[in-house]
């Protein structure tokens, strides 16, 4: 028995050994005195071999894998990052001036770490303080797979606070980014790094504002929360013939109208709203033909479920009820504690009490570059339906 290893209870390294990379401090039998973030080797509690994760003993996730063989754990996060690399390059295309995601946490084998790319930048987000003992190396490699601009960190995710790191900003390497502007499938967007949400733009939507656009011509669009219009622009290229945004954020509008200007819409027939969504939804008639509900994450704790439900419950009940018959609904969830059967439930209790006959046309299409480990499906965070009110 190795003494610096982590050894785990007799009956608890099933999942470790079917590849799911999270080690709960409940399965930890033995853990020896280490640095928090520190890798080391694990083992069953027979001594069998089961691979290599960093660990903190503080956080109830206790470790995460970094490699289920005897591959040394640098040269497996080195492996990983060229394959998340090799596959977007042969699902995107080469293309510089467009955005998309590099790295996608589990899904790529890299738990702890998020890289999107934008133009000639590369927005990093690190969750974990295993990773980021990890960051310079990380770093190294991503200059010299990418050989980018700059290199800015946009880490303030929840689950820094359990693993005893303060949110982090800042440019990481080179200068910090000015807005800049993107191409999807040939619209142009502004991207806000340092001033926008999350790591500046939400690529996990890619697919379906292509949806979006498939399904806006002649019709009347409502994109609620809509940060920077990315589905109103989508919209629009499609054909429709009017597009309200609204947003409790102003510096969110002022993007939104930015971006539908830039792409050369008409202003007649837009309109730009910094309003509470469900005020706005209460307190005026919904005209529209094909509504947009893609609200920010309701519950970031699982203790915030229920009352996310309630939320997003109040949310459809009230769109339901006012939304014309023949109206497309398109409604996402990124809570990942709210997961897609309980998503449902709570559509389907909306409908119920709105009175109205809700079927569903189709569901949410993944982007290509967040792809979901097999071995780790807790990282499928994103849910969506498209809707038909009757």
């Amino acid at each position: 028995m190795d003494e610096s290893a982590v050894i785990l209870h007799p009956g608890k390294d099933k999942a470790v050994r079917n590849r799911h990379p999270w080690i709960f401090s409940g399965a930890v039998r033995r853990l020896p005195a280490l640095e928090p973030g520190e890798i080391r080797t694990v083992q069953a509690a027979d001594g069998s071999f089961l691979g290599s994760a960093y660990f903190n003993p503080r956080a109830s996730i206790v470790g995460r894998m970094l490699t289920f063989d005897r591959t040394p754990p640098l040269d497996a996060l080195r492996d990983a990052l060229r394959r998340a690399s090799a596959l977007r390059r042969r699902l995107m295309g080469e293309d510089r001036s467009g955005a998309c995601r590099i790295v996608n946490g589990e899904g790529d084998d890299c738990p702890g770490l998020i890289v999107d790319r934008f133009a000639d930048v590369l927005v990093v987000q690190i969750s974990t303080l295993g990773m980021e003992r990890l960051k310079d190396f990380v770093l190294d490699e991503l200059e010299g797979l990418f050989s980018p601009r700059s290199i800015y960190e946009k880490s303030s995710l929840p689950s820094r606070r359990e693993e005893g790191l303060p949110p982090a900003e800042g440019p990481l390497r080179g200068p910090a980014p000015d807005p800049l502007e993107i191409l999807e499938d040939g619209l142009k967007l502004m991207v806000d790094i340092p001033g926008g949400q999350k790591t500046g733009f939400y690529l996990d939507q890619r697919e379906m504002r292509r949806m979006a656009r498939r399904l806006a011509a002649g019709r009347r669009v409502l994109n609620a929360f809509a940060y920077s219009g990315s589905f109103t622009v989508a919209a629009l290229a499609g054909g429709a013939v009017s597009a309200d945004s609204v947003d409790a954020s102003a510096k969110a509008v002022a993007l939104a109208r930015d971006n539908c200007l830039r792409n050369g819409f008409p202003e007649e027939g837009l309109g730009f709203h910094e309003a509470d969504v469900f005020e706005f939804l209460r307190g005026r008639p919904l005209d529209y033909d094909l509504i947009i509900l893609d609200p920010p994450a309701f519950a970031k704790h699982k203790s915030e479920v229920m009352a996310a439900c309630r939320g997003y419950k109040d949310l459809h009940r009230v769109t339901f009820e006012k939304a014309p018959a023949g109206a497309l609904v398109m409604t996402f969830s990124c809570s990942r504690f709210v997961d897609e059967t309980l998503f449902g439930q709570v559509i389907f209790q909306a409908a119920l009490e709105a009175g109205r006959r809700v079927r569903i046309l189709q569901r949410h299409h993944q982007a290509l570059d967040h792809p979901v480990s097999v071995y780790h499906p807790e990282s499928d965070y994103l849910k969506g339906l498209i809707l038909h009110v009757d």
